[in-house]
């Protein structure tokens, strides 16, 4: 490995940790002529993913993008990045265990909804306004009588 700061080759491994579930393998190394420390992380290459939009356009699956639409529905909630950033990896498994090279915007939003639901119910509110693009007031009353609906069915089953 080429060290970033002087462009030796001489390198050596000090430490190798695998972090995300062992699907990446960080390695701290040294370099030999300049003393240099720097970290490397190792990933298996994964086939891209394309997202198809509601008018059929194609984008490559965007982990910043979805982070981002999470970050904004949580904002102000008691939900830190790490577990933001949880959730999201577990969507982006959940996508590539579908074993297809497209997967809808539907698909994904139901995805993040689904996670940020049994999260915090204010954060999927807030998600679901934006993704169901929800129009009037009705529509905030609708999903938040289904949210109660659940929540009494829930503590209803709990309490037998």
């Amino acid at each position: 490995m080429k060290c970033p700061f002087c462009g030796s080759i001489i390198t050596r491994v000090i430490d190798t940790r695998t972090t995300d579930g062992g699907a990446v393998v960080r390695r701290r190394r040294e370099c030999e002529d300049c003393g240099g420390r720097f970290t490397t992380y190792e990933r298996f290459e994964q086939r891209p993913i394309f997202v198809v939009k509601k008018d059929g356009r194609r984008q490559r699956f965007d982990r910043q993008k979805i982070l981002s639409g999470i970050i904004k529905a949580c904002e102000k909630r008691p939900i830190t990045l790490e577990e933001m950033e949880e959730m999201l990896t577990e969507i982006e498994h959940e996508v590539r265990k579908l074993g297809k090279s497209e997967v809808s915007t539907l698909k994904i939003g139901e995805l993040v909804m689904n996670r940020l639901k049994k999260k915090d119910r204010i954060a999927y509110v807030r998600f679901a306004s934006v993704y169901k693009e929800f129009r009037d007031l009705d529509h905030f009353m609708d999903i938040i009588s289904e949210l109660k609906d659940e929540l009494k069915t829930k503590n209803h089953l709990g309490g037998i």
